[in-house]
Order: structure tokens, then sequence, then C-alpha cells
């Protein structure tokens, strides 16, 4: 048989995508903001998912809009103008005071946010959506489409965004500098209708919990999830799907419709007769891969065999997702827009993929290979490869005619990039470089035993033959490249296919938990700050205690919005204060809630004072952080806000009911109308295994203290004989004549002063 090697040669393409996560240190997400005159544009750019996002210029005079995108999105680089409202600079400057998080600050002049060239650099970037024939003239309107190029102050961010972006060359920094920055998408960024809540808020309420993963081999790459609400709700089978829930979670809304739309999935999926196409659409949903990976790998000609499976896997299983679909109910929005956005182009990627994409030679040759029929001049040299075997055979049977009668054989062997060569063992009177010429044979190179030669044969061959290897290659990796195209032009159908799959696995994660933990479909409120529980449950708790008491809540206009929780130590008014908090937020991201009955107003903020938090970088007391909490709260929050605050000021009162059955305290977790009377701290300290002799001493010293009472020793009598002797020897004590030389100090307190601690012994 010939040998068969050599490397595939590429030419970089014009245009490129970032590298893989793993691969890149550029990842994360540029900001680009220009404020004026009370009014805010802005752009960012995520590095992950090659999207550039925009917001319309939007009023926004005290910067609270764009605070809450920074805590949103938390870029890495915010970009802006020496030329500033004086506002803007305050802002920057007071991201400078937290020790958390401190993004780098990028200022350009003022005229790199120019309009025109803001314009401009648009038009140049590197968008591979855009189909390949378009002119510079058909561009502007072909972008105005999905860009709004009315709004100035936005398109001028966009410009300097890009500036940057191509300066710092984010994720393109090994390719040849005319490779430009790639634009898979653009999308409007909206904050309308979110729920503020800060990050104490998400932390207090256990909202995610981030811990150490447990393997050694893991513990550099990241951590885990631990025991939070995300944890126990994230069943999503895909990664996306991961990623958008967390989206959701860090971005709750009080958009009805938003919410409805999730809700109605959800309680369809939560419906045992609907339980055989919830498992079909799972399947399919474990092969929907990351799109955006794939497609920037196809953009440099990166692609590996793996990738196309991938690709195939994912397109096919789009296909079934929307055949199945299809078949339920239309009125449900989200099915209705799987039925039709998942567009024929799908079917059309997939088929042409099967057809072309030879998977079985392509995993055997670690390359991509193409099928018989799909390439005519491939198939003739793909059949002429074939042959050489038998017809080297016959060759080398003639060359061996012609050689010297010692060399006992020979063949003739093809190398990639090479040609054809004539192979014959190494005769053991070949010793030295001058013994291995041969008459009419150029001598080419020793390999192990074997010596190798050009004769007139073989350079025949090689014009006769060419480079059947490379050839094959050159052609099969030009039927790629346009595949690749034919894929890359239709990227617009696979981001559908990423984001209502990515969607459709999070409702089905949601619906999930909510048959495995027995939760109910709140109704939301859309006009009203109601809040109104029947048996509500805490979602964390409940899975660690194996008896939970669920209590209720009636919170509205006429029932009263303040709530005054009082009872003793330990008694459960923390927890419900967060099995309150994390029901709310549970509705309004459009999960099912742990309760039996819900009917919950759609809040525009969840604020907390429950968990003091201490730091020495900020330089303030644990107090003066509690009070700034509590002063954020009551400042931010309005009259549809959630404001749960427990224990400010490290006081706890003297609504939960107890009983005590002789010393024991039974602790019932009811919720019950009235005010605590005792905070039962003593019998809390037994509960806590304190010794009882202690308690005890404890309530008596805390009855006396009250009582206005002498506290008096224990284990000593007590007597009026007792304390005039202690009084006479102090007396003797204070009134020592230490100025007195001649006085016998160890004498005159043998004789005048131990006397009266004999009394003692």
């Amino acid at each position: 048989m010939p040998e068969m090697s050599g490397a595939e040669e590429r030419t970089p393409p014009a245009t490129a995508f970032p590298a893989d996560e793993e691969e890149q240190d550029s990842d994360g997400v540029y900001l680009s903001v220009v404020a004026q005159k009370g009014r805010i544009g802005l752009s960012y750019y995520d590095s992950k998912d090659y999207v550039l996002y925009y917001m319309p210029d939007t009023t926004d005079s005290n910067l609270q809009l764009l605070r809450r995108v920074v805590e949103e999105v938390s870029p890495q680089v915010i970009i802006t103008s020496a030329k500033q409202d004086h506002s803007m600079v305050q802002f920057i400057k007071s991201l400078g005071s937290n020790p958390d998080y401190k993004p780098e600050v990028v200022v350009y002049p003022n005229s790199d946010f120019g309009l025109e060239v803001g314009k401009q650099r648009l038009l140049a970037a590197n968008l591979p959506f855009l189909p390949p024939t378009i002119t510079e003239k058909e561009k502007i309107p072909y972008l105005s489409s999905c860009f709004s190029f009315d709004s100035i102050l936005m398109v001028r961010a966009v410009g300097a965004l890009l500036k940057c972006l191509d300066k710092r060359r984010v994720g393109v920094e090994l390719e040849d500098s005319s490779v430009g920055i790639p634009i898979l998408q653009f999308r409007v960024c909206s904050l309308n209708d979110m729920v503020y809540m800060d990050k104490d808020t998400f932390s207090v309420l256990q909202i995610f919990k981030s811990e150490l993963h447990p393997s050694v081999y893991k513990l550099q790459s990241g951590e885990k999830e631990g025991l939070s609400l995300f944890g126990i709700l994230n069943r999503c089978k895909s990664t996306f799907g991961s990623k958008l829930l967390r989206k959701w979670f860090l971005q709750p809304t009080r958009d009805l419709t938003v919410l409805q739309r999730r809700k109605e999935v959800v309680q369809f999926f939560t419906s045992p007769r609907n339980s055989d196409s919830f498992k079909v659409l799972q399947g399919c949903l474990r092969n929907v891969r990351s799109i955006p990976t794939l497609l920037h790998r196809m953009a440099l000609s990166h692609t590996k065999v793996n990738d196309w499976q991938c690709l195939y896997k994912t397109v096919y299983s789009a296909v079934c997702i929307r055949d199945t679909v299809r078949s339920l109910p239309q009125s449900i929005k989200l099915f209705q827009e799987i039925s039709t956005d998942f567009a024929d182009d799908l079917f059309y990627i997939a088929s042409l993929i099967s057809k072309v994409v030879d998977f079985e030679t392509s995993l055997a040759e670690n390359r991509f290979t193409i099928k018989p029929n799909v390439d005519p001049a491939v198939d003739e040299k793909k059949r002429r490869m074939m042959g050489l075997p038998d017809f080297l055979t016959e060759v080398a049977r003639t060359e061996l005619e012609n050689l010297d009668s010692r060399i006992p054989s020979c063949c003739v062997i093809y190398i990639p990039l090479i040609g054809f060569l004539l192979s014959i063992p190494r005769l053991p009177s070949m010793v030295q470089k001058e013994d291995f010429e041969i008459d009419g044979l150029d001598f080419m190179f020793l390999s192990g035993v074997r010596l190798h030669y050009r004769s007139e044969k073989t350079r025949g061959l090689d014009d006769l033959l060419g480079d059947l290897h490379c050839d094959i290659r050159d052609l099969e990796t030009s039927v790629m490249t346009q595949l690749q195209n034919v894929v890359l032009q239709r990227s617009g159908s696979l981001y559908k296919v990423l984001s209502l799959s990515a969607e459709l696995d999070c409702l089905m994660a949601m619906a999930l938990a909510s048959q495995e933990y027995g939760y109910t479909s709140p109704t939301l409120t859309p006009h009203s700050s109601v809040i109104r529980l029947a048996e509500s449950r805490h979602p964390l708790l409940e899975l660690c205690c194996p008896v939970f008491v669920s209590n209720k809540l009636l919170s509205s206009e006429t029932e009263g919005k303040v709530k005054v929780l009082t009872g003793p130590n330990s008694s459960g008014k923390s927890i419900y204060l967060k099995q309150v908090g994390l029901i709310v937020f549970m509705a309004l991201i459009g999960s099912d809630v742990p309760a039996k009955e819900a009917e919950i107003g759609l809040v525009d903020g969840i604020f907390t004072r429950m968990q003091s938090r201490e730091s020495v970088s900020v330089g303030l007391s644990t107090f003066m952080i509690d009070l700034n909490q509590m002063s954020y709260a009551v400042k931010e929050s309005t009259g549809n806000s959630l404001v749960l605050i427990d224990e400010f000021g490290k006081g706890t009162n003297t609504t939960f009911e107890t009983a005590v059955d002789g010393d024991e305290l039974v602790f019932l977790y009811q919720l019950k109308e009235g005010v605590s009377q005792f905070c039962y701290a003593a019998n809390i300290a037994k509960l806590a295994g304190v010794p009882t002799e202690l308690v005890q001493r404890a309530v008596e010293v805390s009855e006396l203290y009250r009582a206005g009472k002498t506290i008096k020793r224990v284990g000593h009598s007590a007597s009026d004989q007792q304390n005039d002797k202690y009084h006479a020897m102090v007396e003797k004590f204070l009134n020592l004549p230490l100025e007195d030389s001649s006085l016998d100090l160890t004498t005159y307190m043998r004789e005048e002063v131990l006397p009266f601690s004999k009394y003692e012994s």
C-alpha cells in the first residue's frame, strides 16, 4: 500500500470570530455610553456570544437606568467621552468607591464619538450575517431594519465601542490585522418593567450560591452551584438554557405579557397528559449545541469533524422540535413562534450536510471528507487514488527488472507533497552515503532501512497523476468552504433556534421542578400591591426538613401592608420573611410557587435589611452598613415595593405561636395574630445545650435585675459578722504605717491582719 500523509494548508479568511471561551483572555462585556442633557445612549458588546446590544436614546437624568445596566451586565470595560455631563463624571467616580466591582474606564476624545464616525465604523464592521452580494449603498437600508440610526447618542456610543474593540483586537488577537471583530447579531437592550434587587437581596434570599467544586481536578476551573433557588429550579438540558435561566433570575420582570407567556408554557407541561411531548422535546434539547461557537469556527475555517456533527444534530433536533411543537396548541405563544420561526432553512441545512459530509470517513481520517456524487472532480481523483495500489505494484515490478540483481525487491510509494518514489531495501554493502548512488536513479533520503529514489518512471507518474492526495484535500476544503458560506448566510435562522430553544428549555425546567416539589401557579395582579398566600412554604428549607409547617400571608390595602413579626428566638421569623421574598421573586420570573394558593401583585423592587455585612475595605462599622441598607430601602422603595427587615439594630422583640410543656418549649411555627409576650431565651439556651444549672442561675439573675434587687454570690454564706470582719481587715490594711522605716511588715501582717483571714479558714 502507498504511504498517505501530509498537512492541510489553508489561507486565513477575510473575516473571523473570537476564539473559544476557554482559549481567549478578552472574554467579557465592553460597554460604551454617551450622556447628554439628561439623556443617554449606550451599547455593549458581549465577546462570549459575539452580539452587539444597543439601547435607543432614553431619558435618564440621574443615571439610575445606566446604573441598572452596569449592575446587570457587569462590563469589564466602560468607554466614555472626555466631554461629558457632570452627572456622568460623578457616576464614574462612584464606581471607584465599590471595592467589589472596579471596571476599567476608558476615556476617548469627543471626536471619537462623532455621529458620522460612528456610522462609518458600523458600515466597515465585520458583519458575517450580511448577504455576500450586498453593496456599500445597500448596507444602510439593510442595517436600518435591525439597528436604529435615529438614536444619535446610541450611534455615537457604538462608534467609540467599535474603536475600542478593534484597537484591543478583542477575541482575534492572534489573527491577521485585516481580520475584523465579528458581530453576529444586533439586539436591543431593554430594562423596561425590570424589578430592582441589589446583591444583598440576592445573597440573603439565597437565590444563587456558589461553592468550590469538590473535584480536585476542577478546583482551578470554576465553581458549582450550591443549595440555592437557582440550583433547585435549573433542570435545563442545555448550557445555553441554563445561561438564559440565570439571566431571568438576574432580571425579574413586572411585564405581565412576558410573565403570562412563560406561565402558559409551564402550566401546559405540568399537566400529566402532556408527559409524552415533554419527554420527546427534552430528548431533542439535549442535542442542541452552542450555535455561536460553531459559527465562529466556520468563519475561521477552523471547523472540526465534531463541529459538523454537532451542527447536524443541532439542526436535525431543531426540525424535530418544530414538528413536535406543531402538534401542540398553537394558542400558546411560544409554540406558535417555534412552529413558524423554525424555518425551512433548517431542513435545507440538515439535508445539505447529510448529502455532502461523509461522517464515517471524516472520523476515520480526522478531516472533512465528502460523499460520492457531490463533486465530479473529487470522484475522479478518488477513483484514481483507489486504483493506485495495483498500478504501483505493476510499476515496481517493471522497475525491479532494471535494477542491480543484488537488490531483491522494490516498491513504488506515494508521499503527499513529494510525489512518487522508488523504495528499495538497504544492502549490507551500503555503508557510506557514496554507496547509496545508483545509476539512473536520484537518491532522495534514507528512512530506517529503506532508501528512496526518483526514477524516470516516478517522474512520469508525477506528471501523469499529480499530487492526488493534496488535490483531493484542496477540492474537499473548497466544498467545505461553500457549505460554510451557506450555513453562515442562514445564521439568522440558527439564532432563532438558539433563542427559542433556550426559552423552551427554561420553561420545561420550571415545569419539572413544579411537578416534583408540588408548586402551584400564582395569580398575578398588575395594578395592585396585594400579596395573598395560603399554606406557603420556604422552597429551600422544605427540602432540608422532614416536616415543614406552612403559613399564610394577607397583605393588601384593606388587610394592611405593614406586617410586624414578633416571637421568641428560633421560632422561624427570619425564615418566614425570606419565604415571602422568595415566593414573590419566583412569581416575577414566571415560575410556579410553593403554596396552595397565591395571589401576587407585580412589585417594582425587593429590598432587604436582613443580613449584616462586615467589610474592612469600606471603613464602615457593621451598624453603619446596616443603616445604609435601611436608608437605601427607604429612599428607593415605593408603595409597590416589597421591603423585608429582620432585626434592624440587632434587637429582638419580646408572631409566632409557641407552647410550653412543663420546662420544655415547643415551637409550633404557626403564624398567629397578636404580640408575643416572651422571648424564651432560657428555653432556647437549654435547646442549645447550655448546662441546666447555668440556665437556672441566669433566670434568677435576670429576675433580680428586673426587680432592682441585690444580686448575691452563689455558694458562699453571707452574714453581718462576716461583713464586719472583712471591713476590719480592709481598714487594717489601708492603715499600714508604710512611712515608718522601722516597721517589720512581715510581723505586722502576721499579728495584725492575718488573724482576720483565719476566721475564714
